[in-house]
């Protein structure tokens, strides 16, 4: 089972996570939402396509743009559609 914390608090945890260029990609179901707040960020990916950013709020800190997601992706990349992966000092165990 996958496991997402920062701040001492559990952001998402999975078995069905989607590993992509070393990254967990999380299911949309197994994150709680309570800490995400949508960001206006967007960045692009020559091959998974547009993708949108989380700002992560937990016990009063932020953590900017820490998670993102690609919610129309390319169609290689369909598999990973709306899940969520992290960085920015957010923990990922397996």
């Amino acid at each position: 089972m996958a496991k997402a914390t920062w701040n001492d608090v559990i952001l998402a945890q999975s078995e069905q996570c989607e590993i992509v260029e070393g990254n967990y990609y999380f299911p949309p179901e197994s994150i709680n939402q309570e800490y995400f707040k949508p960001s206006q960020t967007h960045t692009t990916c020559g091959w998974k396509g547009i993708a949108s950013y989380y700002t992560l709020a937990v016990n009063g800190a932020e953590n900017k743009d820490a998670a993102w997601y690609y919610p129309q992706p390319k169609p290689k990349a369909e598999n990973i559609k709306n899940y969520v992966a992290f960085w920015r000092g957010v923990k990922v165990e397996s």
